[in-house]
């Protein structure tokens, strides 16, 4: 038998055997570790997808937990409004102050008259804020008990009721609980419970300060207390609006401490028709959601519901109640969708690992040598877009208005555009592997490393610096550095980019002395008409500005109430001299023109930019704290600060300044004036800060001098009531 060889003595079948069973070997081995990497892609995105379910169920337990929280806050609010009340402070300081004493018949009148006054503020507050829910029961004349549900109180220090509103549910045992629980001087809470009627009720109590002191616990001289039904106001917050998913919920728990051991009590009415209040479980039920979300508040897993379901579940906790909001869905609704596709898209790769074998068998005889030249081929196409992506790169840099450059960790220049190179007085290339020191010079350079070490901590920064330059001039620069990510060539680097923004600041400042400047000279021209009012706008201004600091308002707060108080009179610009002077009194017709100088003030100002709401200011400032005001009739918060605070800041100069129909009243007629107003039409912390101003700031000793009458106006006429 002859065999057939070829030159390298090896047989031509033999080799070819090898060579398939080696490829299978090969083949065998990618089937495996392609069938593990699908394994793991397929958990994968498994995770992915259990990730956006928590961003969902979070998103929605924000949402619903913020609703709750401004629910909550709402109900905290009407009570703590009633506490920061003036009345109800000086009805309470009153009362502390007399204690058991015998007051005669015009103080016990008084007393009375105040209890009365509160009476009817108690009474319209809990039917604005919701604390006047009927109470349970027929309301016919029999002999037939009525469950009182809601009502608001004022306790005196030691928790007895001194005024309440009717119908107000027997509060004894709650409030001897609270004081008892609740740190002195701090608010409290009755937690949600079982009211009249098993219908879910909640409380809230604030401490009320005497009307001088500080909110300290030593000067708490009474309380107001609140309770009120809870169930359909709060828990319709619970459902988010335009849900789509069928086994969605979202419920209040919270820890029952009650029984043998800690356990699981739903707050909150459930799907499965519990009612509130209604359902209590084992807090070691196993794999239990609400349990583990009152364990880990604000956590995500996937757990068992009261009905045993598995679900997907997250939580958020909330400020100032023991509870915890949980949302959560049926796995099965959750994860249908996502199971189905990856289980579909396992079967799909796994095809695709056979067709890719057999592919591979296909290409196997192409040689290395192709490869290797297609290799080559990409990489000489990659260079040359590198290389046109770089030099694009520097164009643009270079074109740009602003210095671009690029430090490593040891303050040497790995990149600078042109101009930050023409800055510096070399090419851009020669500027590489340089010192920033060598090229900025150690005073500037210290200040950029600083900056460079900021990056590092706060992840990116942008200030505004000043520099002192070669020539002595003042430079301002705004320095925008950031910090270059890791994985890339520049790693640990920091790009800075500088703008020269000095003659927009000179120019800013320049208009600003220019605005100031031609402010002086507007109020000069309406002090002259009227000596009375000489130098009015400015010490309002100077008041105004003093009851910001005093309320520790920022710097643009501030001046924004500063500069409409120098404003606000520019419109008597307009007003007859002859009504500014009058000694008289004034008609009704000229008192609304001087009012009215007010808006034509605001009126000549429209379209001067300011850095605040000065305009808008001045605009709001004969509106009042209850709405009774002009033009606009606007109230409380939604008064601008700012008008605010010079509308009291007006009022004080007004009345402790001479005029030409009266003279000045003293700084306590003044301080009873304002403080008679307020909570009507002024807001009481702008009154309330300048009273501390006048008393603990040096105010009556700095502002004694605006009582003094203008030399060169007459006395006002003798008998001339005041304004």
């Amino acid at each position: 038998m002859v065999s057939i060889v070829d030159e390298t003595g090896r047989r031509p079948g033999i080799r070819a055997a090898v060579v398939v069973a080696a490829s299978a070997f090969l083949l065998a081995v990618l089937a495996v570790l392609g069938i593990a990497a699908v394994l793991k892609f397929v958990e994968t995105e498994r995770a992915r997808d259990l990730r956006n379910w928590q961003i969902r169920l979070g998103i929605v337990a924000d949402s619903r937990a913020a609703a709750v929280a401004d629910w909550l806050s709402a109900q905290r609010g009407i009570v703590d409004g009633l506490a920061e009340n003036a009345s109800v402070q000086l009805f309470l300081t009153e009362h502390d102050a007399n204690g058991d004493k015998t007051l005669g018949r015009k103080a016990r009148a008084a007393v009375t008259a105040q209890a009365e006054y509160l009476a009817n503020l108690l009474a319209v507050t809990a039917a604005r804020g919701g604390y006047d829910a009927p109470a349970l029961g027929p309301d016919v004349p029999a002999n037939v008990e009525r469950l009182p549900q809601s009502g608001l109180a004022v306790l005196a220090a030691d928790g007895a009721v001194l005024v309440a509103t009717p119908e107000v549910p027997d509060l004894s045992r709650q409030v001897e609980r609270l004081l008892a629980e609740t740190p002195p001087g701090e608010p409290g809470t009755i937690d949600l419970h079982a009211g009249p009627g098993d219908r879910p009720a909640m409380g809230f109590m604030a401490p009320v300060f005497a009307l001088q002191g500080d909110a300290a616990a030593e000067n708490v001289v009474g309380f107001v207390i609140g309770v009120r039904p809870a169930g359909d106001a709060l828990f319709a917050r619970l459902r988010q609006p335009g849900e789509i998913l069928d086994t969605a919920e979202v419920m209040l728990v919270r820890a029952d401490g009650g029984g043998d051991g800690v356990g699981v009590e739903y707050l909150s009415p459930l799907r499965d028709g519990s009612p509130a209040l209604g359902l209590r479980l084992a807090g070691d039920t196993a794999d239990l959601a609400a349990a583990a979300m009152l364990d880990r508040p604000g956590g995500f897993g996937i757990f068992r519901d009261y009905a045993g379901h598995e679900v997907l579940a997250t939580s958020r906790a909330l400020a100032g109640v023991p509870w915890v909001l949980m949302r959560k869905v049926d796995r099965d609704e959750a994860l249908a969708g996502t199971d189905r596709r990856l289980r579909n898209l396992l079967v799909v790769l796994l095809l695709g690992i056979g067709i890719a074998g057999f592919a591979l068998i296909a290409v196997w005889r192409h040689g290395t040598s192709v490869r290797a030249s297609a290799a080559a081929e990409r990489f000489r196409l990659s260079t040359e877009r590198f290389e046109a992506l770089s030099r694009f790169l520097r164009t643009v840099a270079d074109g740009q208005p602003t210095s671009i450059s690029v430090i490593d960790g040891d303050g040497n220049y790995t990149f600078a555009n042109a101009l930050a190179a023409r800055q510096a007085g070399l090419l851009a290339d020669e500027m590489l592997g340089k010192n920033m020191r060598s090229v900025l010079g150690p005073a500037r350079a210290d200040v950029f490393a600083r900056l460079n070490e900021k990056v590092t901590a706060d992840g990116g920064v942008s200030e505004v610096v000043k520099l002192t330059g070669d020539d002595d001039k003042r430079r301002v620069v705004k320095a925008d550095h950031v910090p270059l990510a890791d994985g890339t060539a520049y790693a640990g680097a920091t790009l800075m980019i500088h703008n020269d923004v000095t003659e927009l600041v000179t120019e800013r400042e320049r208009r600003e002395d220019t605005l100031r400047q031609l402010i002086a000279t507007l109020l000069g021209v309406v002090d002259r008409r009227d000596p009375y009012s000489a130098n009015h706008s400015a010490r309002v201004a100077e008041v105004a500005h003093a009851i910001a600091g005093e309320m520790s308002l920022n710097e643009s707060e501030q001046e924004t109430a500063a500069v409409a108080g120098a404003l606000m009179n520019l419109g008597k610009i307009l007003v007859p001299e002859a009504v500014l002077t009058k000694t008289e009194g004034l008609t009704p017709a000229e008192l609304a023109m001087i009012r009215d100088s007010i808006l034509t003030s605001a009126d000549l100002l429209d379209g001067v930019p300011f850095d605040g709401p000065v305009v808008e200011t001045i605009r709001q400032l004969q509106e009042a704290w209850d709405g009774s005001g002009t033009p606009q009739g606007l109230a409380g918060e939604r008064l601008l600060l700012a008008a605010r605070i010079v509308a009291v800041a007006n009022a004080f100069v007004g009345m402790i300044s001479p005029r030409a129909y009266r003279g000045a009243l003293s700084f306590e007629q003044a301080a009873e004036a304002l403080m008679a107003d307020a909570g009507r039409r002024y807001d009481h912390r702008p009154v309330l800060a300048l009273l501390n101003y006048l008393d603990n700031r040096g105010g009556r000793q700095a502002w004694a001098h605006f009582a003094a009458p203008p030399a060169a106006a007459p006395a006002p006429p003798p008998g001339t009531p005041d304004a």
